[in-house]
């Protein structure tokens, strides 16, 4: 293979996944897939413009129903289907700069989901059931955990499961079926990163007041971009390869937070893209320090020692990739 082509596929990493290797993902099973439908909402709204929009929700406990805030953005009306029934909220909370509205209701005859008592992991397989695009039944997608970002006392989750229009605030479910989070928002692009708000915060919106939805704020997500978490201004030098910007965002990054895996990880890629295979070995080998479950940073290695020629490194990370189950390993045999 080209040296062209194979920079190119050190660089992707964790976006292609969801292209390649969507059989390595594992199914929930119908049984279980039938009965969290029962807690699937499509979230209808209004504009003061006229315009209308369609989202998904989840019933998280007796008559709260939680989906994004943006669904519902200038909003003079809005009700949930299901059941063949449609049910107008008669309040709401918000929390404006998470993302997270909670609808609340009346006699709503719908089950909660169930949350999880234990916090998301790398490489774990996931699946979300929702409305992308707007269908009459809802979709079931799968993934799996490709990284977790630490932010205000949680975990923004990124899985390689994509979704679009009509899919935020589709919830997240675990293996056993339990929430974990919530469909929020993507990067710009076709190979787009797939982000879920943690159920944590969406447990704390629930004990929240009543709000209006006037007082309407955009959420952390849609900020300047220079104002946006490292680890969002991280996409688009990957996606448009510039890589000395992507290199001076990650040792920026490094500087607020010394330890931080996906920031090592990020410096390593811009490094290998920019000829400097060495430190980027450095930068690699330190995110997986901090983080031995990370695949990219596996991948790098593996596509790195590739490169060179050094088959006893490359079959090492190849074996760690199997270990994890990641789906990351049918790039590199795809690579190979």
């Amino acid at each position: 293979m080209q040296r062209q082509n194979i920079f190119w596929l050190g660089t992707m990493i964790s976006l292609l996944t969801a292209f390649l290797a969507v059989q390595a993902h594992a199914s929930p099973s119908a049984e279980l897939v039938y009965r969290l439908k029962g807690t699937i909402t499509k979230v209808h709204s209004v504009d003061n413009q006229g315009g209308q929009s369609t989202g998904t929700g989840v019933v998280v406990a007796e008559n709260l129903v939680a989906t994004n805030c943006h669904t519902l953005s200038n909003s003079v009306g809005m009700n949930i289907a299901a059941l063949g029934e449609t049910y107008q909220p008669v309040g709401i909370k918000a929390d404006w700069k998470h993302d997270i509205c909670i609808l609340r209701f009346q006699f709503l005859p719908l089950k909660a989901a169930e949350f999880a008592s234990q916090d998301p992991a790398y490489e774990q397989d996931t699946f979300s059931i929702g409305f992308p695009g707007g269908p009459p039944k809802p979709i079931t997608t799968t993934g799996k955990v490709k990284a977790l970002y630490p932010m205000d006392g949680a975990n923004i989750i990124r899985t390689n499961a994509s979704f679009q229009l009509g899919a935020s605030g589709s919830p997240l479910f675990n293996e056993q079926g339990q929430l974990i989070g919530m469909s929020t928002f993507k990067s710009p692009g076709r190979n787009a990163y797939f982000y879920h708000v943690p159920a944590k915060w969406i447990q704390a919106a629930m004990q929240l007041p009543d709000t209006s939805m006037k007082e309407f704020q955009s959420p952390f997500w849609d900020a300047p971009e220079d104002q946006k978490p490292f680890w969002m201004q991280v996409v688009l030098p990957l996606h448009h390869e510039k890589w000395t910007e992507l290199k001076n965002i990650a040792e920026n990054w490094l500087k607020k937070e010394k330890n931080n895996a996906e920031a090592y990880h990020y410096l390593g890629v811009a490094l290998m893209n920019l000829g400097d295979k060495p430190a980027a070995k450095t930068a690699l080998q330190a995110s997986l320090s901090f983080n031995k479950a990370h695949s990219g940073s596996m991948l790098a290695l593996a596509q790195i020692a590739q490169q060179e020629g050094n088959q006893q490194a490359f079959q090492g990370y190849k074996h760690m990739l199997a270990e994890l189950n990641s789906d990351d390993l049918e790039i590199l045999e795809t690579s190979h």
